[in-house]
C-alpha cells in the first residue's frame, strides 16, 4: 500500500480493554466495509505501521510510546487494498493488452 491507494476497512473492532484509550485519541473512527484513500503511511518507530486517510482527520496528540505529537493513525492491518486502485489509464491499457492477446489466440487457431 502507498499514499493515493484506495482501501476498504476490513476490521473496525475495538478491543474492550482499549476502548477508553481509542475514544480519547480518535475523535473520528473508521467504519467496516467503507472505502478510504490513504493519505500517508507512518512507521511509528517500527512499533506498528499506521495509515492516515483522506476522508478522516483527527487532531494530533502526544504519544508517549513514540515520544512525539502526531495525528493518530489507524493500524494498516485494518485495511485491504482495492484492486481498482491503479490509475484508470493503466487499467485500460491492461484490458486492451488482454483483448489483443485474446484476439491473437483466436486468429492463430
Amino acid at each position: 500500500m502507498r499514499p493515493g491507494d484506495k482501501v476498504i476497512c476490513i476490521n473496525d473492532k475495538i478491543d474492550p480493554e482499549k476502548s477508553e484509550e481509542i475514544r480519547r485519541d480518535f475523535e473520528i473512527w473508521i467504519t467496516k466495509d467503507k472505502e478510504y484513500t490513504i493519505r500517508e503511511i507512518l512507521d511509528n518507530n517500527g512499533i506498528v505501521t499506521g495509515v492516515l486517510l483522506e476522508e478522516v482527520h483527527n487532531f494530533p496528540k502526544f504519544f508517549k510510546l513514540i515520544n512525539r505529537m502526531q495525528e493518530p493513525a489507524f493500524a494498516i492491518w485494518r485495511f485491504r487494498k482495492l484492486n481498482y486502485a491503479s490509475a484508470p489509464a493503466e487499467a485500460l491499457s491492461e484490458v486492451e493488452e488482454l483483448i489483443q492477446a485474446d484476439e491473437l489466440v483466436k486468429t492463430n487457431k
